[in-house]
């Protein structure tokens, strides 16, 4: 169930069996000549609508905007300070506490958010109305990344070998084909396999990487490995997530 198209009551109802909700969170930047901007936002909210609908869990509107600002260089992006994004995270969690949520599994579609989630939740623990001093509130969270994990790793190798890379990649392109084939895009990629290493800031991102890409050849991207990859996904997070709901 999506909490953004539930009731209230419904949500009252809800939390009278379970104080488990999911909370997909990615980003809005360039993902290359074919890549949709909403990439990073749209990979775990197919993925947590599956989990969802698994579990019978409840699933939070995606926080679309994440920390991106090394992106800026590409037109499209939209980019939170990371003290921006914390305060959104924070916000977030604390609405959700007080009517009586204790464990969020937020799921990540950015690598660039991870720093910034992970300073977010001890942010919300401290500041929490109910913190006693010791950063120990009633609820939890936890953060798991998407394609971070054995079963999606082995599906993008068999698929896709060295040429996955690490930003625009065939995989993630992949799971927005399967969301939204009607949006499928198809340009040049001139290399194919797109360079890789490190970037200082924006301008020089664009400078090493003009097209966007790192290390991939999303040219390679189908909507049935979407399929595969989002599926697998939704299976090791939904086992994620009974363990989290679980501990003591």
């Amino acid at each position: 169930m999506l909490l953004h198209h539930a009731s209230w009551p419904e949500v009252e109802h809800y939390l009278t069996r379970s104080k488990g909700i999911i909370i997909p969170i990615g980003s809005t930047e360039q993902h290359g000549p074919t890549g949709l901007i909403g990439t990073d936002a749209i990979c775990p909210e197919v993925i947590c609508r599956r989990v969802g609908e698994a579990e019978g869990a409840l699933v939070a509107p995606t926080i679309a905007v994440g920390m991106a600002e090394h992106h800026m260089a590409f037109t499209g992006t939209i980019t939170y300070r990371p003290s921006t994004l914390m305060r959104v995270i924070c916000d977030y969690v604390h609405s959700l506490a007080r009517h009586g949520f204790e464990r969020m599994l937020f799921v990540n579609g950015h690598g660039g958010n991870i720093a910034t989630i992970n300073a977010a939740f001890y942010e919300a623990y401290a500041t929490a109305p109910e913190n006693t001093g010791d950063n120990a509130p009633r609820f939890r969270c936890r953060l798991v990344n998407w394609w971070a994990n054995d079963r999606v790793k082995a599906i993008s190798d068999e698929l896709f070998g060295d040429r996955e890379g690490s930003h625009a990649t065939a995989s993630e392109v992949s799971v927005t084909q399967f969301a939204f084939p009607e949006s499928i895009k198809t340009a040049p990629l001139d290399p194919p396999l797109a360079p890789t290493g490190p970037f200082y800031g924006p301008a020089d991102f664009r400078r090493r990487f003009p097209d966007g890409r790192i290390g991939s050849d999303p040219s390679l991207a189908r909507p049935e490995h979407g399929e595969r990859l989002a599926a697998a996904s939704a299976e090791a997070i939904a086992a994620r997530y009974r363990a989290f709901l679980a501990e003591d």
